[in-house]
C-alpha cells in the first residue's frame, strides 16, 4: 500500500504543468506561457503536429520525439490528440543576465553547471543550495536534462524563484565563452588528482556538477580548466550529485568569506 501511495504521489508531482492537446499546446505558444520541453508522438504526419513542433523549435522550446505510450503515461485527461508540453514554473534566464548578477554585486562569478542531470529531485535541490551559498546562477543544457518544472520548483524550495537559471543548447560552447570572460571550469570527477581543498575558489568560478550515472561527457570534462575530487573515506566511491554540488559550493563559500 505504501509504495502504492508513493507512485500516486509521484505521479501527482509529475502531472504539475502538464499542457495537452493540440488546440491547448498551440494557445500556450502563442500567448508566450514558459514552456519546458514540447513532446510529440513518434512518427505523427499530421500538419497540426509539425506546425506545433515548428513554432516551438522558433521558441527555443526543447521538441521531443516519443513513444506513445509515454504520452499515454505522462496524460491526465487521456486525450492528449499525440501532443503534450511542460510547463517551465518561469522564463530562462541568459547567461548573460548571471554574469551581470555578479558585477552587480561587485563579486566574482560562482556559477553552477549541471551536465544532463535529469533527475528533477536532484536538480531542484542543487539550485537551492546553490541559492543558499549565494551563486548568482545555474546553467543547465536543452536536452537530456531535467528543466524548470513543478518538481524541480517545489524541490528547490522556492529557490527558483531567487536564482536565474539559463538553458543552454551547446554546453561544451557556453563553457568556452565563459572561458573568454575570465571564469575557470572546475569539473567534477571520482578519479581527478586534485582535491578540492587544494582548488582556489576564490576568483571567477563554474562548478560542473555531472550526470547521476555516468558523470560528465566526454567534452565538457576535456572543457575543464581543472578537475576536482572530493575525498571519500568510506566503502563507497560516489556521492548524490546534489550532495556534491552542495560540499563544492560550500567550499566556495568558505574561501570567498
Amino acid at each position: 500500500m505504501a509504495d502504492k501511495s508513493r507512485d500516486w504521489k509521484q505521479r501527482q508531482e509529475e502531472n504539475d504543468g502538464i499542457i495537452e492537446g493540440r488546440n491547448a499546446v498551440t494557445e500556450a505558444l502563442r500567448v508566450g506561457t514558459p514552456i519546458d520541453k514540447v513532446y510529440i508522438a513518434k512518427g505523427e504526419t499530421d500538419a497540426a503536429l509539425g506546425h506545433i513542433a515548428a513554432k516551438a523549435r522558433s521558441a527555443g522550446i526543447a521538441v521531443v520525439d516519443c513513444d506513445r505510450r509515454k504520452l499515454d503515461g505522462m496524460s491526465v485527461t487521456h486525450s492528449h490528440q499525440g501532443v503534450i508540453a511542460v510547463a517551465a514554473v518561469r522564463e530562462y534566464a541568459d547567461v548573460a543576465d548571471i554574469l551581470a548578477a555578479a558585477r552587480e554585486k561587485g563579486e566574482a562569478p560562482l556559477i553552477v553547471v549541471c551536465d544532463e542531470l535529469s533527475d528533477p529531485h536532484n536538480l531542484g535541490a542543487v539550485i537551492r543550495t546553490a541559492e543558499c551559498a549565494g551563486a548568482h546562477g545555474v546553467i543547465i543544457p536543452k536536452r537530456r536534462s531535467a528543466g524548470l518544472t513543478a518538481v524541480v520548483a517545489k524541490t528547490s524550495a522556492g529557490a527558483v524563484s531567487h536564482l536565474p537559471v539559463a538553458r543552454v543548447a551547446n554546453l561544451t560552447q557556453c563553457l568556452k565563452e565563459l572561458k573568454e570572460e575570465g571564469v575557470w571550469v572546475y569539473g567534477t570527477a571520482a578519479d581527478a588528482p586534485t582535491p578540492i581543498y587544494q582548488a582556489d575558489l576564490k576568483g571567477p568560478a563554474a562548478i560542473v556538477i555531472g550526470s547521476e550515472g555516468s558523470g560528465m561527457s566526454r567534452l565538457v570534462r576535456e572543457t575543464c580548466d581543472v578537475l576536482l575530487s572530493i575525498p571519500m573515506r568510506g566503502q563507497l566511491n560516489s556521492l548524490n550529485a546534489s550532495a556534491a554540488a552542495a560540499i563544492l559550493l560550500y567550499e566556495a563559500v568558505r574561501q570567498r568569506l
